[in-house]
């Protein structure tokens, strides 16, 4: 594995552990569609099924003291190949949960001294 895949499966750990602490129920990490591509982490919030992306970035990536938030990263070219893959996680369980779908952002911003910092946003797409 690269540096970069390094840090970004390290990013979806600490995601993970996010959703787990904010009380929701991992169900599938880095699950693939085939050529449809892949939901880094699928969860459920109650009853909502939750597709979450993780952007993970080292801070000063761009410039001493400038970076690329990692949330800046979903256009919306991403968002909805997030919301197909969703069709598809859905598709091969038989429909949608009682609480409907939700599409999440865990953005992961890794300094070079000191803990990272997670953000997590709700229902961006």
């Amino acid at each position: 594995m690269n540096a970069r895949g390094a840090l970004g499966k390290y990013g979806e750990g600490l995601a993970a552990r996010r959703l787990t602490e904010a009380g929701m129920t991992v169900l599938a990490r880095n699950w693939r569609a085939g050529r449809a591509g892949e939901i880094d982490i699928v969860a459920l919030d109650g009853d909502a099924l939750v597709v979450c992306e993780v952007k993970t970035r080292r801070t000063g990536r761009l410039g001493p003291g400038i970076y690329e938030h990692p949330m800046a990263a979903v256009n919306r070219t991403k968002a909805e190949r997030l919301r197909r893959l969703a069709e598809h996680w859905i598709d091969q369980r038989g429909g949608p949960p009682p609480g409907g779908v939700r599409i999440d952002l865990v953005g992961v911003l890794v300094p070079r001294r000191g803990a990272p910092v997670v953000e997590h946003a709700r229902g961006v797409a």
